[in-house]
């Protein structure tokens, strides 16, 4: 097994003899398999397991949410450990640094604005947050099999990306990260990095350099900027910074004046056909595409046929990219436009793009992502044009029902935006139906006439708030959900046969927690009345906590664990569950066909819902954004 890149070995010649990779050989050994004690081989195992472990392909792994995605276990003990490192130590260097840039603003507007520790404790809660998604927008993508990348390259990114800060665009460059900063992560820019993988790849491929070359003359590049490998070697020496700054460079623009025609055609480029006249076509033309590597390009068309539509240019002509519509076997892949770099479809573009996608297989997935982005179109004219948002737009903009879907990667830039402008005190009242007088927000405010609660969970909570439809641990994105369920009366041979009636996929360690003895089903009917809380909700902070931790709060906050058949029952009731989307029982654990201590899953994938079951020891780390459902005290 011979490493294809020994790219990763000469730009950190230390990293064959790292505990990682020693670690990953040893692994690699006891499983079998015959690793030489050479530096390629020893990495080529480190990368292996990373994939396994990171991407897993072969989807071995339980599942965990976070960015509003499914990813499996290990990469979100991965995200833990790389936030407690980079992120969380720092919340109030990052606080006290937000701090003075606010107090610097205000002075300068002839305003006096002084901190205390409640305010500081905010900004660092606030810095944290930001940072954290900064991350996982890198966390994500990087992990995600449906991109073009190879490992090393994933890899050799992600190590550098953790010592950046976002780019200067008057400087041109990147900045080191230091402790403390507030600074966000780089900005993906996924042209960019095929740009960098491209030339990297042609320095140590002649075969790779004279397909680029090639295609770069199809592209009528002007000479001087041809590829030769003398550049190709020089680009590869350069630190990652350089090289993903040149890459950005190169990028081109979409003027407003191209945005606003839409006039133009679409071109299909077959599944297996050559990919440069796709490659040339894009170009500097300002698409932040990842299909603007050549090697991005060849692996898409491999797994399918490609569709751009390309608007007239100032010549008249085709030639400006605008919506691309990647097919994955017979299925749409991904939807993607130049709205911004997250490659969201704009809005003069989505009826054009939905006309060609929706008649494709799986298009009509889609169309919730086209009626969501015309939506906040909406609110943007609205906004600007000084009009009064009413209610239901202002359930649909902090998504109080539902999540705001778009085309690009993460969410949509415009949300943010548009909550930016807005203030959510003076929303909370329209949102909620009632008075600014009738939402509480610590407990000595509760009355009779309370009709909403915004603030931290405090022991005795939800007695006192048993009148109070609506619950928020903060607004908007802290939205406490209360329902309930129907238990008993059933056997556990009658619910698995419901389970199987109703085609709900039941996974082999959940199916062996059923047969257990101490799962149990009550004889007669009741109702159950359930609460679904995050951990950041039961804590009121961003951290980390274990299975008995978090059993331990819940119970001084007037709840208890759930009988182990509110699992199957719950799942067979909640069958509009939307994509994406998992959660836990809070429950006595039950030991799994390994031993383990486990406890149930709901999850909705593509292939449908769910019962699973996760390892839940009583010293089990879960993340802030880990979701359970508790039942009320009776």
């Amino acid at each position: 097994m011979i490493m294809e890149n020994p790219f990763l070995i000469q730009k950190y010649p230390d990293l064959p003899g790292s505990k990682p990779v020693e670690s990953a050989v040893k692994k690699a050994r006891q499983s079998g398999e015959k690793i030489r004690n050479n530096p390629e081989e020893r990495v080529e195992a480190y990368l292996d397991r990373l994939e396994k472990l990171v991407m897993d392909p072969g989807r071995e792994q339980e599942s965990k949410q976070f960015a509003g995605q499914s990813r499996p276990r290990a990469l979100s003990l991965l995200r833990e450990m790389l936030m407690n490192k980079y992120v969380r130590p720092n919340k109030e260097k990052m606080a006290q640094g937000a701090a003075r840039v606010e107090e610097r603003a205000a002075r300068e507007l002839g305003i006096q604005a002084e901190y205390g520790e409640r305010e500081l404790e905010q900004r660092g809660e606030i810095a944290v947050e930001d940072l954290e998604k900064s991350l996982d927008n890198w966390i994500s993508y990087l992990s995600d099999a449906n991109e073009p990348y190879p490992v090393w390259f994933r890899y050799y990114v992600f190590r550098n990306i953790l010592e950046l800060t976002d780019y200067d665009k008057d400087k041109k460059e990147f900045s080191k990260r230091s402790a403390g900063t507030t600074k966000l992560f780089p900005e993906k820019d996924s042209g960019a990095l095929a740009y960098v993988e491209d030339r990297i790849e042609a320095s140590k491929d002649p075969t790779k350099l004279e397909r680029l070359r090639r295609a770069q003359e199809v592209a009528q590049t002007p000479a001087e900027l041809l590829i030769t490998r003398q550049k190709a070697e020089q680009f590869a020496k350069l630190p990652f910074a350089k090289q993903y700054a040149e890459g950005i460079q190169q990028s081109g623009e979409i003027t407003p004046e191209m945005k606003k025609e839409t006039r133009g055609k679409w071109v299909k480029y077959q599944q297996g056909t050559d990919p440069t006249a796709l490659w040339a076509s894009l170009q500097n033309k300002g698409t932040a595409w990842c299909t603007k590597g050549f090697a991005t390009a060849e692996t898409q068309l491999k797994g399918g046929d490609f569709y751009v539509y390309y608007t007239l240019d100032k010549q008249g002509k085709p030639a400006i990219p605008r919506v691309a519509i990647r097919m994955q076997g017979d299925q749409v892949g991904e939807v993607r436009g130049v709205s911004d770099s997250q490659q969201n479809v704009e809005p003069n573009m989505l009826e054009i793009a939905q006309e060609k996608y929706h008649p494709l297989p799986g298009g009509d997935v889609y169309d919730k992502k086209s009626g969501d982005v015309k939506k906040l179109s909406e609110l943007e004219k609205k906004t600007q044009s000084g009009q009064q948002l009413v209610r239901e737009d202002l359930i649909f903009l902090y998504e109080l029902e539902a999540p705001i879907d778009s085309f690009g990667y993460g969410k949509h830039p415009k949300i943010q935006e548009l909550r930016s402008k807005r203030n959510p005190i003076a929303d909370m009242p329209v949102v909620f139906d009632c008075e600014a007088k009738q939402i509480a927000t610590s407990p000595q405010e509760i009355n009779e006439n309370t009709k909403a609660f915004v603030g931290p969970l405090f022991p005795g909570i939800f007695k006192a708030l048993s009148h109070v439809e609506h619950v928020y641990t903060s607004f908007p994105e802290g939205k406490i959900k209360k329902f309930s369920v129907e238990i008993g009366g059933r056997t556990e041979e009658q619910l698995e046969a419901d389970l199987e009636k109703s085609k709900i996929n039941v996974s082999e360690y959940a199916r062996h927690m059923m047969k257990q003895k101490e799962f149990t089903t009550e004889n007669k009917p009741e109702q159950a009345d359930l609460v679904r809380l995050k951990v950041r909700d039961i804590f009121s902070n961003l951290e980390s906590h274990t299975t008995d931790e978090i059993y331990k709060k819940a119970e001084e906050l007037g709840l208890e664990l759930c009988p182990a058949e509110v699992g199957p029952r719950l799942r067979l009731d909640y069958k509009d569950q939307p994509l994406g989307e998992w959660f836990y029982i809070a429950m006595k654990q039950i030991n799994d066909p390994d031993g383990g201590p486990g406890v149930f899953r709901l999850a909705r994938s593509t292939d449908g819902l769910w019962l699973g079951d996760l390892w839940a020891s009583p010293r089990s780390a879960w993340g802030p954004d880990d979701e359970l459902v508790f039942r009320f005290r009776k």
